[in-house]
């Protein structure tokens, strides 16, 4: 086996990216406060074609040099909108039509190894602060809760490495029904 150069890897430019069908994912960050972490979900959401990121309260925004050096120029391939109010956010998304989950531990939580995402729907995934995680009051609005499943001693994950997690559980179920 021989390691690919990049450009073997046939990657879409960024106005190829902008016309790409795009998978039926949007972010919504709740307050992230590490500039690493917002720039890592970026570079995940143009990884798998995720149609937008909404940056809610404390959450930083491009440009910044911090979100820059993970983000490696996603941020100008993916949509993304500032929104101070996330409350008010979620209100429109479900107003759309839009299934609002979020990603944390709480009572009645589904595991993420057991959801089964549904054709013809949009999915709006919440991402919570670092600390914190998903604030109650959106959590308590949410559709549904989806939590990852985990064995070891630690009570989360990065919050970069939960939404790869469930990203590519989207991504996957979605493409395995084309």
């Amino acid at each position: 086996m021989r390691k690919l150069r990049n450009e073997e890897l046939d990657r879409l430019d960024v106005e190829e990216f902008k016309k790409a069908k795009k998978i039926p994912v949007v972010l919504v960050l709740d307050n992230i406060r590490s500039l690493n972490n917002i720039g890592s979900l970026f570079r995940t959401a143009d990884a798998f074609l995720v149609q937008k990121i909404y940056l809610c309260g404390i959450t930083a925004t491009p440009p910044h040099k911090d979100i820059r050096k993970t983000a490696l120029g996603a941020t100008e391939s993916v949509d993304w909108e500032y929104r101070n109010d996330i409350g008010q956010l979620v209100d429109e998304l479900k107003d759309q039509g839009i299934k609002v989950l979020s990603v944390e531990q709480a009572e009645g939580a589904m595991m993420l190894n057991d959801f089964q995402v549904e054709d013809q729907k949009t999915y709006a995934l919440i991402f919570g602060n670092e600390v914190m995680g998903v604030q109650q009051e959106v959590v308590s609005v949410s559709d549904r809760v989806i939590e990852i499943p985990q064995f070891g001693t630690k009570h989360s994950l990065n919050i970069s490495v939960s939404a790869g997690v469930v990203i590519w559980h989207f991504w996957s179920q979605l493409q395995a029904k084309k």
